[in-house]
């Protein structure tokens, strides 16, 4: 949510419920994510007067209270939705144990703020850390420390420019990130505004596992910033996220089993061996005695099977097809691989 709902609880309240239909909708396990600072030490007195400086005057302006904060929370967890939060502070990490959150979210800008992250590791809590702008150091340096501690992270590939064009999203670092570190989650956290799905597709495609928007409503009251989704667009995304699933299959980590509806479509593309002219009981099949055709025929041998030397148990006729019936062999004998044959290709006549 970042400061979209612009310290308005009423319109803070709205995001959650509209953003947990689309969640549920759509059946996948979300979170939606407050930010948490401590005004009266995140911002130096001498400057909270300073209009001109806008990530200043936002950060006031859109101030809430513990109690509302609470209230979003319980808002979110009703939804359906995991609560997490983004501190930007070590006072708000101490607020993160009060509401008990189960991931910390740790922003681009502070990926080498190391107070901050010793603060965030002292609550065990998962973290997912956003990446932009940063440099190769300080990315070793932070999956360095978390690997000692034991604390399990995300690194979501971010590039930090708001909005971004399409030509910017650099989406081949989600290949180096998790060449570089194989043991740690990759994900995406995105800015661009003119798409809902081929991002969403290609990520996922390149092995993303958690996946970050900034969310908004169009109330008519406050104009909706170009890098934030609307409920429709989210819904849109989630979808492509479904079809990306379905279309990657299961994990890239081992050979996949083919189905046997694919199994059976390409055995009737496969030839079958038949005999080229008449041959008594007991003739040693060699090459030039067979032919191989389609189609396929139920119990026949095809070309994968064909072995040069295999005795004919019973006399044959020409373009007759070679079954399991005419040999003493290892596919003859073995029932589980006679079981196969017999079912597969057109029935015989």
């Amino acid at each position: 949510m970042a400061n979209n709902h612009w310290g308005d609880l009423e319109r803070g309240l709205q995001i959650v419920q509209d953003f947990s239909k689309v969640v549920r909708y759509n059946n996948v396990r979300a979170a939606i994510k407050l930010q948490f600072r401590d005004i009266d030490s995140f911002i130096h007195p001498d400057y909270r007067e300073r209009e001109d400086v806008r990530y200043i005057k936002k950060t006031l302006d859109t101030r809430m209270m513990i109690d509302d904060f609470e209230t979003l929370i319980e808002a979110i967890k009703k939804g359906g939705c995991i609560a997490m939060s983004t501190p930007f502070d070590e006072a708000s990490v101490d607020l993160c144990e009060h509401f008990d959150l189960p991931i910390l979210k740790l922003a681009s800008s502070d990926l080498n703020d190391w107070v901050l992250i010793e603060k965030i590791a002292t609550t065990r809590r998962p973290v997912i850390a956003s990446t932009g702008g940063s440099s190769l150091k300080d990315i070793d340096d932070l999956v360095s420390f978390f690997e000692k501690r034991e604390i399990p992270l995300a690194l979501n590939h971010c590039v930090s420019l708001y909005p971004s064009e399409d030509h910017e999203l650099e989406m081949h670092q989600i290949d180096f990130l998790k060449n570089r570190y194989p043991d740690v989650t990759i994900g995406f956290s995105t800015h661009e505004y003119g798409d809902w799905s081929s991002s969403m597709l290609i990520a996922y495609a390149k092995g993303a596992r958690t996946f970050e928007r900034h969310i908004d409503i169009n109330d008519g009251k406050i104009a909706v910033s170009p890098y934030c989704s609307l409920p429709e667009q989210v819904d849109e995304w989630f979808k492509a996220f479904g079809k990306a699933k379905e279309m990657c299959g299961p994990p890239a980590d081992a050979k996949r089993i083919p189905s046997q509806k694919e199994i059976a479509y390409l055995d009737a593309l496969v030839r079958g061996v038949y005999f080229k002219h008449d041959l008594p009981a007991g003739h040693k099949i060699q090459d030039e005695d067979v032919f191989l055709a389609v189609p396929l025929l139920h119990g026949q041998l095809s070309c994968r099977e064909l072995i040069a030397g295999d005795e004919l148990k019973s006399a044959v006729k020409a373009n007759e097809p070679l079954t399991l019936e005419h040999l003493d062999n290892p596919y003859s004998r073995n029932q589980q691989l006679r079981a196969s044959i017999a079912k597969r290709g057109l029935p015989r006549e």
